[in-house]
């Protein structure tokens, strides 16, 4: 087992974007991780988020769905918006196109393991080419003045673990970052995130730039013995926030006291339920809005005894007002109720990726 030592507190620093120690990143996740998700990660202590990641072609082409992903905010900074293709130059002109509504910086996505994705050449589809990555980073590090980042894999297979070789040719070519997903494409999230390769990475005299892990943290406890045992800069975490976004500051109030934070109240969920609602229907619209939020009702009011009714009455009302008040009569019925402890759940969410 590698154990390291713990390090003194230092700034991570990509380009001129400063964070903390240990900085913990919210996970670009497609139909997931858009502005009112983001925010209530954001109140929760996310220190640097992405956007969903967006495809070169769409861009160009100026899709809608495309076009939407470029909303950012200015009280989610530091934010990133990340971008994935297969071709030099539409990902070059994609990246000129994002520059143009200033989010902190570029990510290249090349760890997505869609099959959709990955039969256009993009995602992690590339991690079967490793000069095509390396002239596609280095078409958009050369097309923006913005930093640029990259999250990927650990290869395609079993056979082809090629990220220390991947990480040296990145940073070569001017990335200031990379985050590592514990897996290759063809595991796609099966088995344990092997973290050894990411520590290998990390030890390696030649990398100067961060580098962070991601990989099945789902608790406060994994995060500091990764941390201790693996020596990254900070940790990106995906499935896990979703339904929970307090996983961050649990993993903050760990790290900094060793003292477990209680699981969050009913208030806390309450409040998180009514702001995700709001976020949605202001960035949307109240049609799209309500009906996007009913799949995070089960996450947020999970462990709540004989909560179904409610639940059934909050995915079927159509009016803001009409689930403000369900829910805030779940909060009266409730009140004082104590939560127990539950493990996070990982959700495969790709496996309803509409890409």
């Amino acid at each position: 087992m590698r154990v390291t030592s713990h390090f003194l507190a230092t700034m991570v620093q990509i380009g001129k974007i400063q964070l903390p120690d240990f900085p913990l990143l919210l996970a670009p996740m497609e139909d997931v991780s858009d502005p009112p998700f983001r925010a209530v990660c954001k109140d929760n202590g996310a220190d640097l988020m992405y956007t969903e990641f967006i495809s070169s072609e769409g861009l160009i082409r100026n899709a809608i769905k495309s076009r939407q992903k470029l909303d950012i905010y200015d009280e989610e900074r530091p934010i990133g918006i990340q971008i994935f293709g297969g071709d030099e130059e539409a990902m070059a002109l994609s990246a000129q196109i994002v520059a143009a509504v200033e989010p902190d910086l570029v990510d290249i996505n090349f760890g997505c393991p869609v099959k959709k994705v990955v039969c256009k050449g993009a995602g992690a589809g590339v991690l079967k080419d490793v000069p095509l990555m390396v002239r596609l980073t280095s078409a958009v590090v050369k097309s923006t003045t913005l930093p640029v980042t990259v999250k990927t894999r650990l290869g395609w297979d079993d056979q082809s673990k090629n990220i220390e070789e991947v990480a040296e040719r990145l940073q070569d070519v001017g990335i200031q970052a990379l985050s590592i997903h514990g897996r290759t494409r063809a595991q796609m999230y099966k088995g344990e995130a092997d973290w050894e390769l990411i520590a290998r990475v990390k030890e390696n005299p030649r990398i100067k730039i961060p580098i962070f892990g991601n990989g099945d943290i789902d608790s406060p406890e994994k995060a500091l013995a990764y941390k201790n045992r693996y020596g990254v800069d900070g940790i990106m975490i995906g499935r896990a926030a979703i339904g929970y976004p307090w996983i961050f500051r649990e993993i903050k109030h760990y790290l900094a006291t060793g003292e477990k934070l209680p699981p969050p109240t009913l208030t806390d969920r309450i409040e998180v339920c009514k702001k995700h609602l709001h976020r949605s229907v202001a960035w949307k619209n109240p049609v799209v809005g309500v009906n996007e939020m009913r799949r995070h009702y089960a996450n947020y009011l999970k462990g709540l005894p004989n909560i179904k009714e409610y639940r059934n009455k909050l995915v079927t009302l159509t009016e803001v007002a009409a689930i403000d008040d369900v829910l805030d009569e779940i909060a009266r019925v409730y009140e004082g109720y104590e939560f127990e402890r539950m493990p996070i759940q990982l959700i495969n969410y790709h496996e309803k990726c509409s890409v």
